[in-house]
């Protein structure tokens, strides 16, 4: 046989089409030819491939090789069609005799000895190769990754003389040994924040309903402690949460152990992050701080630091819980549902106005001048934290209550939510909140009724928006 097709996977974002690598020999003088946009780290596969070949015990073809990667108009790069153009190589030389190809799809870059490497991306190659009915083989490298999608149509190998000689009939291929996922309980506990009961109810509040929340107060008062805490509160990630977050991860080689992988990721990126490193970018996108945040918390401290352009690119995310990434050479959906958690210090200073405010009142004004309105009204609670009383320190931990404890009212909070309306508060839309969360006669703010409270907030100047997560916050 002169041709042979294989079949592989791309990596583009979270998705992973189809690539077909055929491969074609004919008389003429050697040579490689390969076609399809492969980029510079693909066309140097001939060079790992031959290497690899030899070393495995097997000839390069002294032929006119034409490789192409199917389709076309879709850019290739990374090492990972090495494996299925070595395997195509071996078929249409009558190296490797098989029928089995059809089954299966490889991944995985090859050491010059013939040894399997891992990539990136190894979970949604592995997820989307199973949705199309077949088994997947990988690198030894990525079976942690693909470990946790479970099952036996994710296979793994060392070298590659071990594919061929599992296509050939002479040997079987083991899918990555199943460790029974357990919850490893490494959250830092709200035990450790003594007072500050006002900035554990708002935690509370915002762990239940999926909200976000602005913590502002001079240095030392306790606000990252606080923010930290809050993974602690939220319930573990459900199997397709789980694996959402652990395909995304892969792209960027952050691999999610098996006892760790229920966690919710707590992101806390740096004042300095650039618009590329909080949103994703590249001439081929990878994701950002926001989406390896997806189903989780992150977390901005010294928030006002932040570029006011890299901030207001999160305003879009917020709201539609992914973010859109074009570029001329591909274009990218990532997820990006997370929970913001913000602290700031009130001042330049750090300091409300006083003996240890130094800032005159127009500095101050250009410090909070950085955050735009629209911005802010991203966050549905916003929170003062004041500086603990004298003397509090030394009265410890008694009459705190744990995280925990706390956990189970927010679990409570969270199935009556999804039990009314299939959905948590901070998710709902504005036709939703008609029925879920609308202003009654009798409500609680201040005992008045619908319209008072539209008065209320007309002398707050609150904007539609901002009353809209008050209501979103206050509904238990």
């Amino acid at each position: 046989m002169s041709l042979a097709i294989v079949y592989t996977r791309a990596a583009l974002g979270i998705e992973a089409p189809l690539i077909t690598v055929e491969v074609h020999l004919s008389n003429g003088l050697p040579g490689l030819t390969m076609v399809g946009l492969p980029e510079t780290t693909v066309k140097e596969a001939r060079d790992r491939v031959r290497s690899a070949l030899i070393n495995s015990g097997y000839a390069f073809p002294a032929k006119k090789i034409t490789i192409n990667l199917a389709p076309a108009d879709l850019p290739k790069e990374g090492g990972r069609y090495d494996l299925p153009i070595a395997l195509a190589l071996l078929v249409a030389s009558e190296q490797l005799n098989t029928t089995r190809l059809n089954q299966y799809e490889f991944v995985g870059e090859l050491a010059l000895t013939g040894g399997l490497r891992g990539v990136p991306g190894a979970i949604p190659s592995a997820m989307e190769a199973i949705k199309a009915g077949r088994r997947i083989v990988v690198s030894s490298d990525n079976a942690a990754e693909v470990g946790l999608i479970g099952g036996s149509d994710c296979l793994v190998a060392d070298h590659l003389q071990e594919v061929c000689a599992f296509l050939a009939g002479q040997t079987s291929l083991s899918p990555p040994l199943a460790e029974a996922p357990a919850r490893d309980e490494r959250y830092e506990d709200l035990l450790d924040v003594i007072g500050q009961q006002q900035g554990k109810r708002a935690l509370e509040i915002v762990a239940a309903g999926g909200h976000n929340l602005l913590l502002i107060g001079p240095p030392g008062t306790g606000k990252t402690m606080l923010a930290s805490r809050l993974p602690g509160l939220l319930p573990p990630l459900s199997n397709q949460e789980a694996l959402e977050s652990a395909a995304i991860q892969s792209l960027v080689n952050l691999h999610t152990a098996k006892t760790r992988w229920r966690q919710r990721p707590f992101r806390a990126p740096h004042h300095s992050a650039s618009l590329a490193a909080m949103v994703g970018g590249g001439s081929i996108p990878v994701p950002g701080e926001i989406s390896l945040a997806h189903n989780g918390v992150l977390f901005l401290d010294e928030l006002p630091e932040f570029e006011r352009r890299v901030l207001d690119a999160l305003r879009e995310p917020i709201e539609s819980g992914k973010i859109h990434i074009s570029r001329s050479r591909a274009k990218i959906d990532y997820p990006a549902r997370f929970q913001l958690i913000a602290a700031m210090n009130p001042s330049p200073t750090g300091h409300y106005q006083g003996k240890h405010n130094r800032a005159s009142p127009e500095q101050t004004l250009r410090y909070l001048g950085r955050l735009s309105g629209p911005f802010l009204d991203r966050f549905d609670l916003s929170l003062e934290i004041p500086l603990p009383p004298p003397g509090i320190l030394s009265q410890g931990s008694q009459g705190e209550e744990s995280s925990a404890t706390v956990r189970q009212r927010v679990l409570a909070a969270r199935e009556r939510q999804m039990l009314r309306q299939n959905k948590l508060n901070a998710h709902l839309e504005n036709r939703e909140m008609k029925n879920c969360c609308r202003l009654r006669r009798g409500c609680c703010l201040a005992g008045t009724d619908a319209n008072a409270a539209g008065a209320f907030y007309s002398r707050l100047a609150a904007s539609v928006k901002g009353c809209e997560n008050h209501c979103r916050s206050g509904r238990g």
